[in-house]
């Protein structure tokens, strides 16, 4: 068993850590905490068992400097001690709660599903002993297409907007198009720092620093924009790539992955990390071959992850192809097919995903029944054969 010491103000922040650890907790108020990481530990029924430390400092809560003064004495006589902070101003506190030996950053308003999420990982890799590449392992989404203009970044963006109200802090987009990736504009970001800011920088010494460089869109979506220049693409090796993957994947539920058309370096090492490959095609000759012809490649190189969902876009009725003619082709069923809608490229100039703006559209219920395969959703949302809407 495993104990949680918790220093708040709030009786609803307190219900829900209880509600999501299961296991002893410790709640105090901030007048309570000692100047000593001893002091706080024996605080605890079980001084022993403490594997995690939540300090809220929202007002009314820890003074912000004393909680990290208070992580860095903690986490140097406690190594196996995880800090957390509850915070609604992440992205100010993370470089200075990562020097001060914080392991993560938390949303208060993080549902108790979330917490309990988090608190697990904190415990499996401060207590167990794990190293960060046996622990926590989330579900990595690759949105994949033979050829460009067929709504990949369209489909990718809504897939992670509706992962995202499940999970709103646990899930992460990534432009991984290095070159000429669009997600910032699909969702009208100005992104401080780039992917490849993150790749040539302390991105990818650990996953705090990591977490502090991401661009986050007012869904709650955690994202890893695109380089601003194609120059700028050469830094993103398939190296940076795997270590990238394999940080972001221990910190998040849901790691969706928007990926440049074609099979570049880049993608294949995407695919290594890769539990839900979703290919996408527009509903015509060049399209359907390039997807047949991404198929074998995958067979020959054995880099097939243990799913694959294949989406067929612009799916209209006068195409001269029909779903089927692409069933034929590729020798296995399609998954999604999605006609045009001139409400999808009006959502994306917007800035908002179909799945957001739009949420009753025939457009976002096909994407979030869809994405019923990939995570747990409501009832309502579940999965329940093909759906029809468009993506463009």
């Amino acid at each position: 068993m495993s104990a949680t010491i918790l220093v708040t103000t709030s009786t609803e922040t307190a219900r829900k850590v209880r509600l999501a650890g299961g296991d002893e907790l410790t709640v105090l108020q901030p007048q309570q905490l000692p100047a000593t990481a001893p002091q706080l530990v024996a605080m605890a029924p079980q001084p022993d068992a403490v594997r995690a430390v939540l300090l809220d400092v929202r007002q009314g809560g820890v003074d912000e400097g004393q909680a990290v003064e208070v992580a860095g004495r903690i986490t140097s006589v406690y190594p196996t001690i995880s800090v957390l902070l509850l915070t609604d101003d992440a992205e100010r506190l993370a470089l200075p709660a990562l020097r001060g030996g914080v392991r993560d950053l938390a949303d208060p308003e993080l549902s108790v599903e979330e917490l309990r999420l988090l608190l697990r990982r904190a415990v499996e890799s401060s207590a167990s002993g794990l190293t960060e590449s046996e622990g926590f392992t989330g579900r990595v989404v690759t949105v994949a297409s033979p050829k460009g203009g067929v709504g990949k970044t369209t489909l990718a963006t809504n897939i992670a907007a509706a992962l995202a109200e499940q999970a709103p802090q646990g899930t992460v987009l990534v432009d991984l198009d290095v070159q000429f990736g669009d997600v910032a504009s699909a969702l009208d970001l100005q992104p401080t720092y780039t992917l490849g800011d993150i790749v040539v920088g302390p991105g990818l010494s650990d996953a705090m620093t990591l977490k502090s460089l991401l661009t986050r869109h007012g869904s709650g979506l955690q994202v890893v924009c695109g380089v601003h220049s194609p120059a700028e693409a050469d830094v993103v090796t398939p190296a940076a790539v795997d270590t990238l993957l394999r940080l972001l994947k221990q910190e998040f539920r849901y790691v969706v992955l928007d990926t440049a058309p074609g099979m570049s370096e880049q993608t294949l090492a995407a695919i290594d990390h890769t539990t839900d490959l979703v290919l996408i095609t527009s509903l015509d000759v060049p399209g359907v071959r390039g997807l047949k012809k991404e198929l074998e490649v995958l067979d020959e190189l054995d880099l097939s992850p243990s799913t694959r969902h294949v989406v067929v876009n612009f799916a209209d009725g006068d195409a001269g192809l029909t779903v089927r003619d692409v069933t034929t082709a590729i020798g296995r069923k399609v998954d999604l097919a999605l006609p045009r809608s001139p409400k999808v490229p009006r959502s994306t100039n917007q800035g908002r995903p179909m799945v957001s703006a739009l949420p009753k559209d025939k457009v976002s219920r096909a994407i979030t029944g869809f994405v019923g395969r990939f995570a747990h959703l409501s009832s309502g949302s579940r999965w329940n054969g093909r759906h029809r809407g468009a993506v463009r």
